[in-house]
């Protein structure tokens, strides 16, 4: 494959480039094999696609039917009230709005996660709160020190992945319904459970019927991933009459297309091919993820979506393996390094089938280790620094705390095993090569630990904390696992308070109903929190505001009748579960 394709994903600021992009740039080659959309490979099937195939002149010379029309026919097939639910042009669609309707003047977010829910409110001026998942504890979510971040920093709107992408975590339903419960006086809650038509923790895992009780909460769900039809663009939320009804009031009246209602209407009789795909998947996926928990230095970590989240070996580098992958093997992967809350240090890899996975596997064997299986080679002379995809985030950090990490990234490395220093407010551990670490644009969980000065080369050793244990047990251990160092939080661009000594560490939360219990005490804040709507420009509690992270300032069921259940259409909990 040329290698000039490979400049299509330097000009891509916020996602990887179009299949579309990257064939045009290929000189005539096939296509590369797609390791980066997370699609269902196994549907829909030969016969279906033949099927569209010749149904092609018709579908896009005429007029879909209305939204109401498709969506009827989809709540017959879920068993869902029309009137609570709206479909989109895809799940983005629905973000959109859902931002222009129903949030007001800030939205918490788990970070890293799905680029929209940060990207998407940031344009639109409201605040951002990022709750930056830790490394350490396998990017777990924990739903009780969220809820507690999102009451101390007055969070009117709050969001979870479930689930999250890129690391593919998941929260079971008993605990997300007591989270919704949690923020009953909260405007908005929204769960967006995109990918989880492909996990397998529970029965039934979705909390759709839930939501339609509740005045506050929405669920989102996509259509184009677990159909295997990015190109088609639908999905649909799920809520309440009342918050349902304003967003599909805001639709446009043919905002679905004539493939989608095609699609939607085939589906009746697909049932039990859909469920066998999604069954296939989660196979896949544990062999995949077996398959590369073998590399040595790579970690892979626990997934319930059709995607693994993996950390490269020390010493890789993210755009240099993407881009050799691709020129070298015609494999495509997601390097991670554009996410807020990533780095290039990981790559989000789509599960496919086993001949796929052994190509992917061979590949990065070769850019990894080149001919010595031992341990990973150094990062290319050619290749790309770190970035977090952000350029004021990183010219953010570089300011503050640049001098702090090149003194870090002096020190000799430690012994084999042991991970590199980690970036700032981010919990992730770069390559020691890389002498600034830019963070990620997030707050930290409450409470946090006073900033500190990092010590300089060959002074006060830094203790190392204790790893957190992820929430379910993962399905691949590491074979190599890397020890975290706890990261001391970055400075705040606020005013800085009078000195204090750094508090004692926190302990990890009991599980147990919420609200969640009191935290230890703390370091003072560096000013109150203001009662009421926070306005434009004034950060969130000790983090950054929308504005400064881009460089701006801030002003500018009905049942389907005579459905039978051997169709392989269940209840709208999980469809396809009987598969």
């Amino acid at each position: 494959m040329s290698g000039n394709v490979t400049s299509l994903f330097r000009s891509t600021a916020a996602h990887s480039p179009s299949m579309a992009a990257l064939t045009r740039e290929s000189d005539g080659e096939a296509g590369p094999v797609d390791f980066c959309i997370p699609c269902n490979p196994y549907f829909p099937t030969p016969a279906m696609f033949d099927e569209m195939a010749g149904r092609l002149r018709d579908i896009i010379t005429y007029y879909p039917s209305g939204a109401d029309t498709i969506t009827a026919e989809l709540c017959g097939l879920l068993q869902l009230p029309p009137q609570c639910v709206a479909m989109g042009n895809g799940s983005t669609e629905l973000i959109t709005w859902i931002d222009h309707l129903l949030v007001r003047e800030s939205l918490a977010v788990p970070v890293p996660t799905f680029g929209r829910w940060t990207d998407q409110p940031m344009e639109t001026g409201k605040r951002v709160d990022m709750f930056p998942l830790q490394e350490s504890s396998g990017f777990a979510l924990d739903l009780a020190r969220y809820a507690e971040f999102v009451r101390a920093r007055g969070t009117r709107a709050v969001v979870i992945c479930n689930p999250n992408n890129p690391d593919g975590g998941y929260l079971h339903k008993q605990a997300l319904v007591q989270f919704m419960d949690a923020m009953a006086d909260r405007d908005l809650v929204v769960i967006d459970e995109s990918f989880l038509e492909f996990a397998d923790a529970e029965a039934e895992p979705s909390v759709v019927q839930e939501a339609m009780l509740r005045p506050n909460v929405v669920v989102l769900r996509s259509l184009g991933k677990n159909f295997g039809l990015h190109g088609i663009r639908f999905g649909y939320l799920v809520a309440n009459p009342a918050l349902a009804g304003r967003v599909r009031a805001m639709l446009p009246k043919w905002n679905l297309n004539s493939f989608a209602e095609h699609v939607v209407f085939m589906l009746r009789d697909h049932g039990p091919e859909y469920a066998q795909s999604l069954h296939q998947v989660r196979r896949d996926r544990l062999e995949m993820a077996s398959q590369l928990s073998a590399l040595p230095g790579l970690t892979v970590y626990p997934s319930q979506g059709n995607f693994l989240f993996v950390r490269l070996p020390v010493g890789a580098e993210g755009t240099v393996v993407r881009d050799r992958m691709l020129t070298e093997h015609r494999v495509l992967v997601r390097e991670c390094g554009n996410k807020i809350g990533s780095s290039s240090r990981f790559l989000r890899l789509v599960v496919r089938p086993q001949v796929d996975v052994r190509r992917l596997v061979s590949g990065l064997e070769q850019v990894l280790y080149g001919s010595r299986r031992g341990a990973a080679v150094p990062e290319p002379a050619t290749g790309t620094s770190y970035s977090s995809g952000t350029a004021a985030v990183d010219r953010l950090v570089s300011e503050t705390n640049g001098a702090g990490m090149r003194a870090l990234a002096a020190q000799p490395a430690g012994p084999p095993g042991l991970a590199a220093a980690p970036a700032a407010g981010t919990g992730m551990p770069l390559p020691a090569a890389v002498p600034v670490a830019p963070a990620a644009a997030t707050v930290g969980p409450m409470p946090v630990p006073a900033p500190q000065q990092v010590p300089a080369p060959q002074q006060v050793p830094r203790p190392a904390p204790v790893p957190q244990p992820a929430p379910y047990p993962g399905p691949v251990p590491a074979p190599h696992p890397a020890p975290v160092h706890q990261p001391a939080p970055a400075p705040q661009p606020v005013p800085a308070p009078v000195p204090q000594p750094a508090p004692p560490p926190v302990p990890q939360p009991a599980p147990g109903p919420y609200p969640a219990p009191a935290p230890a005490p703390a370091a003072p804040a560096p000013y109150s929190v203001p009662a009421g709507p926070t306005p434009p420009g004034v950060p969130a509690r000790g983090g950054l505001t929308a504005a400064q992270v881009r460089g701006t300032d801030g002003l500018e069921s009905v049942p389907a009748a005579g459905r039978p259940a051997s169709q392989g259409w269940p209840d709208p909990a999980g469809m396809g579960r009987t598969g």
